[in-house]
């Protein structure tokens, strides 16, 4: 074999060659690492379509394979037994575990009584919802809802044909999100209107530098939603989470509520179990309990992990809605632009011996408070020495 320029010359070009490979490698990854930093949701959206096409596979294999063994049991049974039918069948084959009873609703001439509790199961709530995701601006929607004289100041509405079984805040971490929030509001405030719930908006907004603390923001809109009214049921919400279904009842329970158990943009799978993100629920009784929403995760992610801890630690289980009723669509891009918090790991390792110190019981901060027709705005300037954690 003949070497180009000889087998000296050879060797003498590989570390060359090794170099710039390693080079290029390391660019690379570099170019990688940095994408991931300054883009989190969209790397985490493509992470979890990835996972949860495998787990669509692996159901869909499943599936096949229960399939092709009732096939291959019913052709024996037949052959032993030809008098057997599907009536006789001895195996419960037909049984399937995530098949879910449809839950009865009332009927449509249900009678109302103004001094009587508004039932959670509305002839109104029909199922899902036909979702429209195009931009309006806000003095569009202004002018729809100003239509109806029963929405106060700040969005706030309770039915007049009974009594609400809720007091429900809605509470809203925000932050440049304006052609979000119009969108928002065109579903949601219909759905908890045929739900027949007493609710009022709060979108808490961050101002300042600081990278974004979606818990904290939570912490603040609990505190001044308090001082409005004597509010039992707590709705953390996402600005860019859309229901699909008006039968995902806003209310609360004896256990904490995860409504958005089912995102388009993960192929409406729960990306893992723990999964606690997007719109989940607490009475006031156990969001105080848990000392609210850890305050220490500065950027993107962890904090609704963190919840999920806190939920645990403090005896209680997480529920969620049946079958597809738990459908949200997602606006694309909500993430963008918000860093990675590389702190969260750390912080996730500890959360039982921070759930004492950090959350609402360290919390510190100076908002500016203002009204619209459909919300009240608290702006809040957040820096870590707001709230600081003692050490554990």
């Amino acid at each position: 074999m003949r070497w180009p320029r000889g087998p000296r010359g050879a060797w003498r070009l590989l570390p060359r060659r090794s170099l710039l490979a390693a080079l290029f490698l390391f660019s690379l990854s570099s170019s990688f690492l940095y994408f991931v930093y300054v883009a989190p949701g969209i790397v985490n959206t493509y992470l979890f379509m990835m996972q949860a096409q495998g787990i669509m596979i692996r159901e869909n294999m499943r599936t096949i394979g229960a399939q092709v063994y009732e096939q291959v049991v019913r052709s024996a049974y037949a052959k032993r037994n030809s008098s057997v039918n599907d009536s006789d069948y001895p195996l419960d084959l037909n049984h399937n575990d995530t098949f879910l009873q449809a839950t009865t609703f009332l009927p449509e001439d249900f009678t109302y009584f103004p001094n009587h509790t508004c039932p959670e199961r509305l002839p109104s709530m029909k199922g899902p919802i036909d979702v429209n995701m195009s931009e309006i601006t806000m003095e569009d929607i202004h002018q729809f809802f100003a239509k109806d004289p029963s929405i106060k100041l700040g969005g706030h509405w309770k039915p007049s044909d009974c009594l609400p079984r809720w007091k429900v805040a809605i509470l809203i971490p925000f932050r440049n999100r304006y052609e979000h929030l119009p969108v928002l509001f065109r579903h949601l405030i219909p759905m908890l209107q045929r739900q027949r719930l007493q609710f009022a908006f709060y979108v808490v907004e961050q101002a300042g530098n600081q990278p974004f603390n979606r818990a904290m923001l939570f912490n603040v809109g609990f505190r001044e939603a308090m001082k409005d009214l004597d509010w039992d049921c707590l709705i953390f919400h996402d600005v860019d989470h859309i229901p699909e279904n008006d039968r995902n009842y806003y209310g609360c329970g004896q256990m904490p509520r995860h409504f958005a158990a089912k995102l388009d943009k993960y192929m409406y799978l729960l990306p893992y179990n723990e999964f606690f993100g997007g719109v989940s629920g607490l009475t006031v009784e156990q969001f105080q309990k848990i000392n609210g929403f850890p305050n220490a995760f500065w950027g993107w992610g962890g904090e609704d992990d963190d919840l999920w801890n806190r939920v645990q630690y403090a005896g209680y289980s997480v529920t969620r809605p049946e079958g597809d009723t738990g459908k949200y669509k997602s606006i694309p891009h909500h993430h963008r632009g918000e860093v990675q918090f590389l702190g969260r790991y750390a912080l996730l390792r500890k959360s039982k011996e921070r759930q004492a110190l950090d959350g609402l019981n360290n919390l510190n901060y100076f908002p500016n408070v203002t009204y619209d027709a459909l919300y009240k705005n608290i702006t809040v300037n957040l820096t870590p020495e707001l709230a600081l954690v003692t050490e554990y």
